[in-house]
């Protein structure tokens, strides 16, 4: 599986979809990444490694544009800008990482074998955190 880390771009999958975004027109980009989510939420039966691991990359893309969201800044993320994604897809990644977390997951078991499963579910939660809807009227916790 070629992976290195638990961040969304610390895989070789990850990396690959960055890349394809990189090499696709500006207007294709959240195509893509609509794809990723949306093949993630509808694979009802056993989800293999590799289609979650380019939704939790997606998924981090949209949370970088939410109020509160990282930005990606690992080297293995896209080099080109994504454009503003529509409101939509927010709703889209969250079902997706929810998906990710559900068995029969096989990137889910991968994780529950080795030691990282911890800071690994720890990142899913944080983009699924970010992604959520604020309350009107709500400030974003600096601690």
């Amino acid at each position: 599986m070629g992976t290195w880390d638990v961040g969304p771009f610390d895989n070789d999958t990850a990396a690959d979809f960055s890349s394809t975004l990189d090499e696709a027109a500006e207007g294709e980009r959240e195509g893509i990444i609509r794809t990723a989510l949306v093949r993630t939420i509808e694979t009802h039966g056993y989800l293999d490694h590799d289609i979650p691991v380019e939704a939790i990359a997606a998924a981090a893309l949209v949370a970088a544009q939410c109020p509160g969201g990282e930005p990606v800044t690992t080297v293995y993320g896209p080099d080109l800008p994504i454009p503003e994604l529509p409101a939509d897809i927010r709703e889209l990644a969250i079902h997706a990482l929810d998906r990710v977390v559900t068995e029969p997951s096989e990137l889910m078991e991968l994780w529950g074998e080795s030691n990282k499963d911890g800071p690994w579910r720890a990142t899913v939660s944080q983009l699924r955190n970010a992604l959520l809807p604020q309350a009107p009227g709500e400030q974003l916790s600096l601690i």
